[in-house]
């Protein structure tokens, strides 16, 4: 369900919905506006198997989980790191 399976297909699998997700979102965005992105951004790249609002759910609880997103202000934000700065 997190990773794909026999039982579901790598477009499908939470990882791979969050992933979009973080692809769809470049500015904070309520959760309707969040869901409205996916949708269109997986119609623009031709992923046509459908996901129903609870699999979003999911998806966004594993990047919840992940520390990748976290609500300000009831807005979602997508975490980015820099990758070109150097952990200390």
């Amino acid at each position: 369900m997190i990773t794909p399976t026999k039982g579901i297909a790598p477009q499908r699998a939470l990882l791979s919905i969050g992933a979009q997700l973080v692809q769809a979102i470049d500015t904070p965005v309520t959760i309707s506006q969040a869901w409205n992105r996916l949708l269109t951004w997986r119609a623009t790249h031709n992923h046509r198997a459908p996901i129903p609002f609870w699999w979003f759910a999911l998806a966004l609880d594993v990047l919840f989980s992940m520390d990748l997103v976290y609500l300000e202000d009831e807005l979602l934000v997508i975490r980015r790191a820099d990758v070109s700065t150097p952990a200390s």
